[in-house]
């Protein structure tokens, strides 16, 4: 089977993929649309080879991190799902012991397929940079993330998304009140993830900076509501989710709302998962060089 390239590959692919990623196409429709650019020695087995999440080979911070202390949690979200799992992860000393310094918190969000292997590498990227992480499973209620994300995706859907984000405003609240949680907390979230950290910006008065990856916007009737920072990166190709936007920056701008925006030129939205070919290594390293910039700044 001809290993591809991105070279190889038209934009229309790309495109076809974040129809079925978003579930506004099947499988069935994702396959059959996908044939059509098996042309010139390309093989639909290639092509959803290249395209699909690899997350086996491409884990940066792994589980058993000696400079981690990295656990799974449950919480209760009783406005939410109820019990919650989520990974904790956060700095160890030299000595592999849990530090006892405290340090600011930060809530890390999935997109909509659940708590899979890449969200956790992110949240455990999150601890290393001095931060404690906790990346909830919105999944839990229905047994949690299944191990595929076609599966996660059909699970996701069968749950509201205004409960799904109650589950995060929870854990926002399991971190303040950490014992080892300066008490200064964040949010980071990537597409649906972008749409919840957008959204714990309006209902958490007290939220100390939000950071939404292309993330679908509150109403402009929400906005005033918002008082946290924003940091908000989105993708140049990523025609869905950027029609929102210029109504949102009008909103923030008549309100008076601190935030900082960046349109990454020519990527792809999930451009900062390096999973799948959508990935821009360059887009991907500024956009989270300026993440933890970010928190650093509004979380000391």
């Amino acid at each position: 089977m001809k290993k591809l390239s991105k070279e190889d590959v038209s934009q229309e692919v790309f495109n076809l993929y974040d129809d079925y990623a978003h579930n506004r196409i099947n499988r069935r429709q994702f396959l059959d649309k996908l044939s059509t650019y098996a042309v010139g020695g390309i093989t639909v087995a290639s092509l959803l080879s290249f395209i699909m999440p690899d997350y086996l080979n491409k884990i940066q911070v792994r589980q058993d991190d000696p400079r981690l202390d990295a656990e799974y949690i449950t919480y209760n979200s009783p406005r939410g799902g109820g019990e919650i799992k989520g990974l904790l992860a956060r700095p160890a000393n030299m000595s592999g012991q849990l530090s006892s310094m405290e340090m600011p918190g930060i809530v890390v969000v999935h997109e909509n397929r659940g708590l899979n292997p890449h969200i956790e590498d992110v949240c455990r990227r999150t601890a290393l940079a001095g931060f404690i992480a906790l990346a909830p499973d919105a999944l839990s209620p229905l047994g949690g993330y299944p191990g595929t994300d076609d599966e996660g995706r059909e699970m996701q859907r069968k749950r509201e998304r205004d409960e799904m984000l109650e589950d995060f405003i929870a854990a926002y609240g399991v971190l303040k009140e950490h014992e080892d949680c300066t008490g200064k907390v964040g949010v980071v979230g990537f597409c649906f993830g972008g749409w919840i950290s957008n959204m714990m910006a309006v209902k958490i008065p007290g939220l100390d900076a939000a950071v939404p990856f292309y993330g679908g916007q509150p109403s402009a009737e929400m906005v005033p509501d918002i008082q946290a920072p924003l940091l908000l990166h989105y993708a140049g190709l990523d025609k869905r989710v950027n029609e929102g936007w210029p109504d949102y920056e009008a909103a923030l701008k008549e309100n008076d709302k601190a935030y900082q925006a960046y349109i990454y030129p020519e990527v792809n939205h999930g451009f900062h998962n390096d999973t799948t070919p959508r990935y821009d290594q360059a887009a991907a390293e500024l956009a989270w060089d300026r993440t933890i910039e970010f928190f650093k700044k509004h979380l000391s």
